[in-house]
């Protein structure tokens, strides 16, 4: 069973209008691996088809749309697939089946020319290893992928002491790799990826080495180079709380294929099944969820001199606001009509429960 969420539903018009569509795509490895789609055996469980076949389905029918400049994470345990997703958006990995599109450029159809110009100009990966080269500099790291494209020496390190300082790594422009920390590592290959100004961002789980406070460093990072630049990214990971941070909304995978699409709080709020609700089960509800999901309907009796509140805001966020105020508040959506009531109670109900749970 898939959930997705409303922009998702209403995502069957025109793929240009997103920076990345993805349909039906499939990653059969095996035999005979483009003999299996459209037959029986492509709806086996994982196990059963390796059992009867020989092949793994890695990607199995997925589809999705990304709008330019969402941060769109696709989440999942060990071997759920979503590495070799993020590989046949590029065709790192050779789809069997399906197409992926990016900014209009039909990519499963390109030809060899037209693949190499997209990776240089059109889309920057990030990886977990970093791939830095040892015996070059900083600035020459980040400035090696516009030295592939041709670019001039003065002309391309002007252009990486500008993502080098963007990226907070100012003063070690002519350091080498091997003089820096894992998180200044990772730094690096992020401006290089930032270097030749791509239209979107992959990352292949990009932190899951780095110690856990380097980590939540350079999550934020990723939030304010987003906020900065504005670029789509796609984003991989196994990590529930690095997924609920980052992401715009959220795809969950389960042996390659789609579980659930939402937003944040609807993944919290409406998990798909025992799987997702599994995950979420220790997530902090206040943390997450928006006051759409605590409040009420109004009724006639409702007093209208409280607050005003928005239907995206975060409960925790609102606690202090509806606790302090003596009227209930009024949840507007986004063209300011009224839609629920939030009260003591509401708030109460999530942060009580969650006290409980810990």
């Amino acid at each position: 069973m898939t959930i997705m969420s409303e922009r998702q539903e209403e995502s069957t018009a025109d793929s240009a209008e997103y920076a990345l569509s993805v349909r039906n795509l499939w990653k059969i490895f095996g035999p005979r691996a483009d003999k299996i789609i459209g037959t029986p055996e492509a709806d086996l469980p994982r196990a059963e088809l390796k059992r009867q076949t020989g092949c793994v389905a890695g990607v199995k029918d997925v589809s999705f749309d990304v709008a330019p400049g969402e941060v769109f994470v696709v989440m999942g345990l060990s071997g759920s697939g979503k590495s070799t997703l993020v590989r046949c958006l590029t065709r790192l990995i050779e789809p069997t089946a399906g197409t992926v599109q990016m900014d209009g450029v039909d990519v499963t159809n390109a030809s060899d020319a037209e693949l190499r110009d997209l990776r240089r100009k059109r889309v920057s990966m990030v990886f977990q290893h970093f791939g830095l080269l040892p015996h070059r500099q900083v600035i020459d790291n980040v400035a090696y992928g516009l030295e592939i494209r041709g670019i001039g020496k003065k002309e391309r390190r002007a252009k990486a002491a500008e993502i080098v300082s963007l990226v907070g790594l100012d003063g070690f422009e002519h350091s080498y790799p091997d003089q820096l920390s894992g998180g200044m590592q990772q730094r690096v290959g992020l401006a290089r990826a930032l270097a030749g100004d791509p239209d979107i961002l992959l990352f292949d789980e990009p932190f899951s080495a780095l110690d856990p406070l380097i980590r939540r460093d350079m999550q934020n990072e990723v939030i304010r180079l987003h906020r900065e630049l504005g670029k789509t990214m796609v984003f991989i990971t196994h990590d529930l709380q690095e997924a609920l941070k980052l992401g715009d909304r959220i795809l969950i995978m389960r042996d390659g294929e789609i579980v659930q699409i939402g937003a944040p709080d609807e993944v919290v709020g409406a998990p798909a099944d025992d799987y997702v609700r599994d995950f979420v089960s220790e997530v902090p509800r206040s943390h997450v969820l928006t006051l759409k999901w605590v409040m009420r309907d109004p009724r006639p009796d409702d007093s209208m001199d409280g607050p005003v509140m928005s239907c995206d805001t975060i409960v925790r966020q609102a606690a202090k606001a509806v606790l302090a105020s003596e009227h209930p508040v009024r949840v507007v959506d986004r063209d300011e009509r009224v839609i629920g009531i939030v009260d003591d109670d509401a708030i109460l109900r999530v942060v009580v429960a969650e006290e409980d749970h810990a």
